[in-house]
């Protein structure tokens, strides 16, 4: 399972926040490049990072400190916020990411996401499905939907998504624990129809036996982000458990 942690921007900053409520902010670094590299010299290889400027805003803002992160680092990143146009996706890739997670894109304008991901591949083009009581939110999660959770993702596995980064926002950055009943029967149904799930667990994780949960019912990745700046789940911890990981 891959270990992600998570850099939210906001002002150029890595921030925090709970439940998605800009509010809530929380700076833990005043520049996300020295975030970064710490995660890099721990041995970590995958960074989740999200320009919640950009997702407020409906465009691309922090590509600048994308590019500082990949030119300066080597970890392997995706990025999502804001990214609504093929100018916004351009300038993404262009900058380093590796991949780019579409959230309110997919929602709101589902012929341009599916066209990304035919043109870029699933490998590069993660489907961000961030749910509130089931229901989808967008715009970071300022705005509700009436989409259901369970059939906006299995139509798109259908359409060629691969990878998932599914978001629980009652739990993000509450530290009460992943919502682990809702990614196994998403695991489950993406069974039944017969297209298998690369699920990455979001919110919620605070204890080193929240992610063996998450491990053990299918996920493929965890993105981590207020365990790991509080102090809750330690950089030596993760690091025996990615050693067990390719043990196993």
């Amino acid at each position: 399972m891959r270990i992600i942690p998570a850099i939210d921007l906001i002002g150029g900053a890595c921030v925090r926040l709970s439940k998605g409520n800009y509010d809530t902010k929380v700076e833990y670094y005043k520049d996300p490049l020295d975030a970064a590299k710490y995660f890099e010299d721990h041995g970590i290889q995958y960074l989740h990072l999200v320009d919640l400027d950009g997702a407020k805003s409906g465009r691309v803002i922090n590509h600048k400190v994308l590019e500082r992160i990949t030119t300066k680092t080597s970890l392997s990143v995706d990025f999502g916020g804001g990214v609504k146009t093929d100018q916004d996706l351009d300038i993404v890739f262009s900058c380093g990411a590796k991949q780019v997670t579409g959230g309110s894109i997919a929602v709101q304008h589902p012929a341009i996401f599916l066209r990304w991901l035919e043109n870029f591949g699933a490998d590069r083009i993660i489907l961000g499905a961030d749910a509130l009581d089931e229901k989808i939110a967008v715009s970071g999660w300022l705005e509700n939907s009436q989409i259901s959770l369970f059939p906006f993702v299995l139509d798109y596995l259908q359409k060629g998504v691969k990878t998932v980064v599914c978001t629980d926002i009652s739990k993000d950055g509450m530290l009460s624990g992943p919502a682990v009943s809702l990614y196994e029967r998403l695991i489950d149904s993406s069974v039944q129809i017969n297209q298998p799930i690369d699920l990455v667990a979001s919110g919620g994780i605070s204890t080193m036996d929240d992610l063996h949960v998450l491990r053990s019912i299918g996920c493929s990745g965890a993105i981590i982000g207020k365990a790991l700046y509080e102090g809750k789940i330690s950089m030596k911890d993760l690091s025996h458990f990615s050693l067990e990981n390719h043990a196993e």
